[in-house]
């Protein structure tokens, strides 16, 4: 049998890493990181560019030191996360989304619905699905505090949930680049609430593709609790399952139909109690805020696509919306058409999905390309190559 002393890295193992990490990346991660502390008007953000540049720059310097892409990392991720996060903590500063999370926990513990009846300004209202308030449960029970506070619970599910994504053995490299990501790093310091649904989405699609159904539904059903922009990756998860009874000459298979069933019923569960109990509030929250459709402008402006055909062109609110049910029916023909087979196909179509959607939404901002980058990482980190050592161990424990 063979030993572990025998043991010798191959060339699979030496090969670069599908994910960036050289010289040139920090420095393109340092120059953004610099130019939000300079530019922007949000004093977190101001924090976070602040302590990320000066993370990304040593960064930079170790890789042209000829440092290890790990310690190059670490670095990025302790200047651009832990340090801004501290930072934030200690000050008690976050995005509004923080507050907004904690908010409506304490109104869903004493009134039974996180939305306020009567919003007036952007800030009362609460655009996301009831399940966010989860996250805000630990400061409505404990009062405000650095332990209880949203943004920590936010970024622990979102970096466990895309751990348990990804292949037991090769998670502490992807992780640690995803991490230190300027689009990630940024909400796990500043608090954001895309980051749970994006690794719930990608570990729905890894069940998925395992074909466990009835897991990849329950994953599924929680991020579509908790914010619209997942709904697309449940027909994305059946598709890939069928493909897969398919693909086993298993046509009567219903794996696809019991993981959306399941992700029906937990979706249902926690969203439905909520918005019967004020249907008004719930719409004009989740549904009419997000679209325009109140008086109070919601505060996701970025100069994307379908912001600028709402705010310039005649109609242009109509037009956008068009666009956007436009390209939601072409993912859904890519699917009908050509399922994909593999989850890594499958985080792929729903991250091009996603990007379509962000781009022609009349209400949207770039920290929603968090969704199809975290996707397409995922994707991308589950091709690295895997060290020969635990491929031996692995085998020997299957003996």
């Amino acid at each position: 049998m063979a030993t572990i002393a025998s043991f010798t890295p191959s060339d699979q193992h030496r090969k670069r890493p599908p994910l960036p990490g050289g010289t040139a990346w920090w420095v393109f991660c340092a120059a953004t990181a610099s130019a939000l502390a300079v530019f922007s008007s949000l004093g977190p953000h101001r924090v976070w560019g602040t302590a990320a540049a000066l993370g990304y720059t040593a960064a930079a310097l170790l890789a042209v030191r000829g440092r290890s892409p790990r310690t190059a990392g670490a670095v990025a991720v302790t200047g651009a996360v832990l340090l801004p996060l501290l930072v934030l903590l200690a000050v008690d500063r976050a995005q509004l989304e923080v507050r907004v999370v904690a908010r409506s926990a304490g109104l869903l513990l004493t009134d039974g619905t996180p939305y306020l009846r009567h919003p007036l300004v952007p800030a009362d209202f609460n655009p996301y699905l009831p399940g966010m308030a989860v996250f805000g449960l630990p400061e409505a029970v404990a009062g405000p505090g650095p332990l209880t506070d949203p943004r920590l619970w936010m970024g622990t599910a979102f970096l466990g949930a895309l751990a348990l994504a990804l292949p037991a053995g090769s998670r502490r490299e992807p992780l640690r680049w995803i991490a230190a990501c300027p689009l990630v790093a940024l909400p796990l310091a500043v608090g954001g609430v895309d980051l749970p649904v994006a690794g719930l989405m990608c570990l729905g699609l890894a069940l998925a593709g395992r074909g466990r159904a009835d897991a990849a539904g329950l994953a599924l059903g929680l991020a579509a609790a908790l914010k619209w922009t997942a709904w697309p990756a449940i027909p994305v998860a059946l598709a890939l399952l069928a493909a897969a009874s398919r693909g086993e000459g298993r046509p009567g298979n219903r794996t696809a139909p019991r993981c959306g069933l399941v992700a029906l019923l937990t979706t249902a569960a926690l969203v439905l109690p909520v918005a019967l109990r004020d249907p008004g509030a719930f719409r004009a929250h989740v549904v009419d805020f997000p679209l325009g459709m109140t008086d109070a402008v919601s505060s996701a402006a970025s100069p994307l696509p379908g912001h600028l055909i709402a705010a310039h062109v005649p109609g242009g609110r109509t037009l956008a919306l068009l666009l956007l049910g436009a390209s939601a029916l072409l993912l859904a023909l890519s699917l009908l058409v050509r399922p994909p087979e593999t989850a890594t196909a499958a985080a792929g179509r729903l991250a091009l999905g996603l990007l379509l959607a962000i781009a022609f939404m009349p209400a949207t901002r770039f920290g929603y390309l968090v969704h199809p980058l975290v996707l397409a990482a995922w994707a991308a980190a589950r091709h690295a190559p895997v060290h020969p050592l635990l491929v031996r161990v692995q085998k020997q424990a299957s003996r």
